[in-house]
Order: C-alpha cells, then structure tokens, then sequence
C-alpha cells in the first residue's frame, strides 16, 4: 500500500539556481573543482554537489572524507580511480560510489578533458573537517 504524504502547510524556500560559470574554481587538491550546491550556497543541510573538469595529466590528489560518502560520477572522458590503493578506470557515463573513510585519487592520463558530478554527504561538522589530505597538492614540495 502506497502512503500520500501532502506537503507541509508552510511551504519550505528552494535555494536559488547556480550556475557553474559563476562558481569560482578551487584547484587545491588539482583539477578544476566547483562547489554549486552547499550551505553557503543553497543552505543545503545533508550534504553539497558540485563538477570536476580534469584536464590531461592533471591530478586530484589523494584524501578521504572522515564524515562524507562520495558519489563520483564521470560525465565523459577517461580516467585512473585509485580507491584505497586499488586502480580501475572509471569512463564517461560510469559512476563510483566512495564510502567514509576511502582514500581517493583521480588521474587523467588521457589525453582528452575529463568532467565529473560529485555529491558528498552528509556533511561534517565543519567545513575545515570534511576533508583529510594524504598527499601534498599539485606544485608544492
């Protein structure tokens, strides 16, 4: 039996619409990474979204996420996933599901562009916790 659930008499506000070329790139870990959706955007309270556009030979570097799943999922190119120390290559319109506490690293040993959708959640307690770094960033010694 199927249960109807009407909504709430006060409507819950959406967040605004983002666009990806208004989101400013962060390119600490490599790649070029946007955040679209999150608190500080959208005032999202399970998790936030956001792309990865990996151009060729360029790096993500490994981390993992103490509080965070991750679902990764490649758009189009051709990349090396190495998830706890195993390799596997993850092709446009594939996905990978990375649970808390996986370390992760993404390469882009093709010679095409690589772009990517990623969600993690739920969130950490803060924003400075979500993210554990076991390799320094591109360009630093």
């Amino acid at each position: 039996m199927t249960t109807i659930q009407h909504a709430p008499a006060t409507p819950t506000r959406c967040g605004p619409t983002v666009h990806r070329a208004d989101t400013p790139p962060n390119r600490r870990r490599g790649g070029d990474i946007r955040v679209l959706l999150s608190p500080a955007s959208v005032g999202s309270t399970a998790g936030f979204m956001g792309t990865l556009t990996l151009e060729p030979g360029e790096v993500v570097t490994e981390h993992w996420h103490p509080y965070s799943e991750e679902f990764l999922y490649c758009q189009e190119g051709d990349v090396l996933v190495t998830l706890d120390g195993e390799e596997r290559r993850l092709v446009g319109e594939s996905a990978v599901h990375i649970p808390i506490g996986v370390r992760h690293r993404i390469v882009n040993d093709s010679s095409t562009t690589a772009t990517f959708v990623f969600l993690c959640g739920p969130l950490a307690p803060r924003p400075e916790l979500g993210h554990v770094d076991t390799e320094l960033p591109p360009g630093v010694r």
